[in-house]
């Protein structure tokens, strides 16, 4: 990235949950010595942020972050999305409502920092927009048809139309009996889940009713696009390592951090 292409100051915030169903205590998951959480945040440190700050919702994690030098403020506990975590946060760090925060998610342990520049920096550049997050093109067609992996269309300006975990776009043509046999092109995208925002939309972003496509599809990020707001994209090269979601994600990262 040139010295021209840099994004203007912005802060990190890592959301940190104690409870997780799949993997009890994740944050504090050790992987190669560290917390997970620590690990995150040293790679959201590698970023051209200003600060990286941990909004935990328990003192055993922030005391984590304490012993290894990185940043962390008690949040509630009964915050019902990270979103919510994230405004707390916003708020008790009083930053401007034209701030930039890039939320990184605690569970990814190997999120590229140019990746988080990136956000940053085409919020940045796109006044208009509330939002902004990531996606890399999808190669193959059992991404392109898994529901759990969401994916996303864009308009010419790169501005997200819609997010699904649907096959979009429909490739009408594309279809055969059984179903899809090949990917359509061009490639359509994978979302990655990492989103810059405004800190004055995410002071905005609770009091909105949630979306009936948001509980469609389970995914918060179509309340924004339901109440009118922009959410600008940054297309990748390169898809980020894996996440942390279950014991069999830590095996995995364990062994490439190991």
């Amino acid at each position: 990235m040139s010295d021209s292409a840099k994004p203007q100051g912005f802060t990190v915030v890592i959301p940190a949950r104690l409870a997780s169903s799949r993997l009890p205590n994740k944050p504090l998951a050790d992987i190669a010595g560290l917390p997970m959480v620590v690990r995150v945040a040293q790679r959201a440190l590698q970023s051209q942020a200003t600060q990286v700050v941990v909004a935990a919702d328990d003192e055993s994690i922030v005391a984590a972050c304490a012993a290894h030098g990185v940043r962390a403020l008690l949040t509630r506990q009964d915050h019902v999305s990270g979103s919510d975590r994230l405004a707390e946060a916003c708020q008790l760090l009083g930053l401007a409502a034209d701030a930039v925060v890039v939320n990184v998610q605690g569970d990814e342990p190997l999120i590229p920092p140019a990746l988080i520049n990136d956000v940053a920096r085409v919020l940045t550049e796109r006044p208009e927009a509330s939002m902004s997050t990531a996606a890399h093109a999808i190669g193959t067609l059992e991404e392109f048809t898994n529901p759990n992996v969401v994916k996303v269309v864009m308009d010419a300006r790169q501005m997200a139309l819609y997010f699904s975990r649907a096959p979009i776009p429909w490739w009408r043509d594309g279809q055969a009996a059984g179903g899809f046999k090949a990917l359509p092109s061009p490639a359509p995208l994978r979302h990655i889940g990492i989103y810059g925002y405004r800190a004055g939309f995410l002071a905005l972003f609770p009091t909105l009713p949630p979306a009936p496509i948001e509980t469609m599809e389970s995914l918060e990020q179509l309340r924004a696009l339901w109440h009118g707001h922009r959410i600008a994209v940054h297309v990748t090269d390169q898809a980020p390592g894996p996440g942390v979601d279950t014991p069999e994600d830590l095996a995995r990262v364990r062994a490439l951090l190991g």
